[in-house]
């Protein structure tokens, strides 16, 4: 089977018809998972003047030095581990191209990777398009919990790494570490890779976040994956980066200097202003959200949902099913031409769409404001 063919068979995704069809409905949009507010003015402001300074011209190959240097400053305040800044860090084009080219460095054709199921969809399109075999396990409500004896099932000798997301989407769980280390004890066992895709970090409202490099042995077979998106709400300035020793990163970068080989200079100069922001920024950001999230929680269990309340991340998966729809691709539809809310239909995040099938996705990154005014027009559902 063709490249090409293989990405259509598991590299469908659903972010763009659906912002269009909430676009011409006028709907509200709780879709896609992009904030409807800006980020803070003080990173804006480090890249104008940036931009003022003269530093428009290619970046460094792997990240300007300013913001390699706070990477490795932010990773060791978080987890206690020490990365180089220029050997273990190279900073990319979103979390996103981190992940592309961590499979493009890392995989052999015909290399297996185990995915999680519900999967940000890219997981399994960087799998395809390094020539590797995604092997899926599914993860299953109502709490969606890891289950060790069915990631060690699907472990083969082509087996070559796993791809690990917590804070999850789109279930919201928040990996335990007793979860993470059956999977670091796998990982060790079987000398796999790892790749952890790290970016809802400062989003947990349950629990804690555990970086699964952290754990014994798994710093050196670990990339770690993160970005400036979603914690300082700029998505569209797609920088992200990925630390891991200097094995792993020589085999990322040589993907990634042929993928997009430098990232926006004026703007890395804005990114590291932000990791260098005060910690008062990280608790002021979790009381925002998690007020939206209870907002969006309480509204949906009103009008008749049932759902996990979401432990980190910002979204919310939600059972569909008690309002009688076949499937959630006809009840997503429904919502946006006839309730006037956009959300997610789930099958697209499974190797088989009947499994997400009875769910809906919701994202929270937006304001107060929007997300009542979505819990208004979803009250036309209430049972």
């Amino acid at each position: 089977m063709s490249t090409v063919r293989r990405l259509q068979q598991f590299g469908e995704t659903v972010f763009t018809g659906i912002t269009e069809l909430a676009r011409v409905h006028g709907a509200v949009d709780l879709g896609q998972g992009y904030p409807n507010f800006d980020g803070p003015k003080f990173v804006k402001e480090a890249a104008i003047e940036a931009i003022r300074a003269g530093h428009n011209q290619y970046a460094r190959m792997y990240g300007e030095p300013v913001l390699n240097e706070a990477i490795a400053q932010r990773f060791e305040m978080d987890t206690g581990l020490t990365a180089d800044p220029d050997t273990e860090i190279t900073v990319t084009s979103g979390c996103t191209e981190a992940l592309a080219s961590a499979c493009l460095g890392l995989l052999e054709t015909g290399d297996e990777v185990i995915i999680f199921e519900p999967f940000y969809d890219a997981y399994v399109v960087d799998t395809v398009l390094a020539n590797g075999v995604p092997r899926f396990v599914t993860l299953r409500p109502p709490d969606f919990r890891l289950d060790p004896d069915a990631i060690a099932q699907a472990i083969t000798g082509r087996t070559r790494a796993i791809i690990v997301n917590t804070p999850h989407n789109p279930s919201g769980r928040v990996f335990d570490r007793e979860e993470l280390q059956a999977i670091a004890d796998l990982c060790v066992e079987h000398d796999l890779i790892a790749i952890s895709d790290e970016v809802y970090e400062h989003m947990v409202y349950e629990g804690e976040h555990i970086s699964l490099a952290t754990l014994p042995g798994m710093w050196e077979r670990t990339v770690t994956c993160s970005s400036l998106g979603k914690t300082f709400s700029l998505t569209g300035w797609k920088i992200g980066w990925a630390t891991a020793p200097a094995p792993l990163t020589d085999a990322l970068r040589a993907a990634h200097q042929f993928v997009t080989y430098a990232i926006s200079t004026p703007l890395q100069y804005g990114a590291a202003a932000a990791l260098r922001v005060e910690e008062d920024y990280y608790d002021e950001l979790l009381v925002a959200y998690r007020e939206r999230r209870d907002v969006l929680v309480a509204g949906l269990s009103a009008v008749g949902f049932e759902l996990l309340e979401p432990q980190g991340a910002y979204f919310v998966y939600a059972d569909h099913t008690p309002f009688g729809f076949a499937d959630d691709v006809t009840f997503v539809e429904h919502l946006i031409r006839e309730v006037g809310v956009a959300a997610i239909p789930p099958s697209a995040f499974y190797h088989h769409p009947a499994d997400g099938a009875d769910f809906v996705r919701f994202s929270f990154c937006k304001e107060i404001r929007t997300l009542e005014a979505a819990l208004e027009r979803l009250g036309a559902l209430r049972l």
